[in-house]
């Protein structure tokens, strides 16, 4: 059997049934593209360097308090076929004890526009607004370019929110090893791994 043949890994949802994820709190997400192709640029001495479209994707996040201002965004990073980040749900103006001050991180308002939303919502939205953004530029309207669903991880305290922000910034270094990366897909113990991570941080 093909490589290209070889069914894929899938990412196994840990979302809670009955959990209400408009609940202000910290969630660590992960979107793929459709049959996780490289569309956003490529990893060079462990560094990611955007491409177009990955620009667009950096620059549709960066705008998302601007749609939504009851959020705050944390650590983000762009790989060759995925996004990780952190989204901070601050409720009606509510800063949650995850939400704390720091040079860089979007800060949410109060007021009437600082209306609450669900994680679902907003991880729709940016799929919704980079991939139109991305169709325009490529002049093919209507083409998929993200993969359906999503993956979450709820943050409970501060301790996981710091393993994951130290796991968003060493992506580009770890590509190698990466669950995502098309050359190791069909490695058995690279779910194992990224599971693990999980384990310790949850």
């Amino acid at each position: 059997m093909s490589i290209e043949n070889r069914p894929k890994p899938q990412r196994r949802s840990i979302r809670l049934r009955g959990y209400d994820y408009s609940r202000e709190g910290g969630y660590f997400i992960t979107i793929c593209t459709g049959n996780r192709e490289s569309l956003f640029g490529e990893i060079i001495d462990g560094q990611m360097r955007l491409n177009d479209l990955g620009l667009i994707v950096q620059k549709v996040w960066d705008e998302l308090p601007e749609h939504y201002p009851s959020i705050e965004l944390d650590k983000f990073v762009i790989m060759p076929n995925h996004i990780h980040g952190i989204i901070i749900l601050v409720g009606a103006g509510l800063k949650p004890a995850l939400s704390t001050p720091r040079a860089g991180l979007k800060p949410a308002p109060t007021g009437e526009n600082s209306k609450k939303r669900s994680l679902a919502e907003i991880v729709r939205a940016f799929k919704t607004f980079s991939a139109r953004r991305i169709n325009e530029f490529r002049r093919m309207p209507g083409l998929p370019i993200w993969q359906r669903n999503y993956y979450e991880h709820i943050i409970r305290n501060e301790s996981s929110l710091n393993k994951i922000r130290e796991y968003i910034k060493g992506n580009p270094l770890n590509w190698a090893l990466d669950i995502e990366n098309p050359a190791i897909l069909s490695n058995p113990n690279s779910r194992r791994s990224e599971e693990k991570f999980w384990n310790v941080s949850a």
